[in-house]
């Protein structure tokens, strides 16, 4: 989630500018992270990426790979389009709640972690150093807390119902990017890149007022889907389940 903030052009703002801005991103640039936070998420991340790959080829039937590679190139796509929020900020889309619901959490985790490399590679989105940072709070962190955070709305509003996905969908895609600034605000803070305060308080209105955004994004690819092909869903409606076979 990129954050782009324009202050007034005048002097006065000036120290505010250069401390706060390049601070806002949750793509975490380079030399921004201590060795001891990057070595702590390099292995959150290789660990988490390690298990999803066996149990994508474990539990995953064939037909899954193809709906990985579409859902990778819309989410890629879609996170090139910013849109604009109050204040002279913009965010776009992250997608992990997207990946979750559509692909499951371990699926949609390496979905999610192809597209943070691809983009940290050839766009330069975020530090190579600090790529285990960025895939953990982006897509590990997202993805899963997305997902399940939706399944439990889901259940207890109606798991066949259109109300129950809606609802769900809506309050994880929010929250897994307000979890993901905070959580990218405490790794700054522990670096000694800005203080606590600062990186929470900033992090945490912005991302708020950019949830709305990845809310409403996330709810109209998904409720296409629901509407067209509720049988794509890692956890479709009981109605669409045929008794011979799993979602994928």
């Amino acid at each position: 989630m990129m954050v782009t903030i324009v202050f007034p052009n005048n002097s006065s703002f000036s120290g505010l500018r250069s401390l706060i801005q390049p601070h806002l991103a949750l793509h975490i640039p380079d030399g921004f992270l201590n060795l001891p936070v990057s070595l702590v998420t390099w292995a959150l991340a290789i660990g988490l990426i390690a298990l999803a790959l066996n149990r994508v080829q474990a539990d995953y039937q064939e037909r899954a790979v193809p709906l990985m590679g579409v859902c990778a190139a819309f989410i890629f796509a879609a996170q090139m389009i910013n849109f604009p929020i109050p204040g002279g900020t913009s965010g776009h889309l992250l997608g992990g709640t997207l990946a979750g619901v559509l692909l499951g959490p371990w699926a949609g985790s390496l979905v999610m972690v192809a597209v943070f490399i691809v983009q940290s590679v050839l766009f330069q989105d975020g530090g190579l150093t600090v790529l285990g940072a960025n895939i953990t709070n982006m897509g590990l962190v997202g993805t899963f807390w997305g997902y399940y955070l939706y399944k439990i709305i889901r259940l207890v509003l109606g798991r066949n119902s259109w109300r129950g996905m809606l609802i769900g969908t809506t309050i994880a895609a929010w929250m897994s990017v307000f979890v993901a600034s905070i959580l990218t605000a405490v790794q700054l803070a522990l670096s000694n890149t800005v203080p606590f305060t600062v990186a929470i308080s900033a992090m945490a209105f912005w991302h708020v007022l950019i949830g709305i955004g990845e809310a409403l994004i996330t709810v109209v690819a998904v409720s296409f889907v629901w509407r067209s092909r509720p049988d794509l869903f890692y956890d479709p409606p009981r109605k669409t389940v045929r008794s011979s076979s799993r979602p994928f």
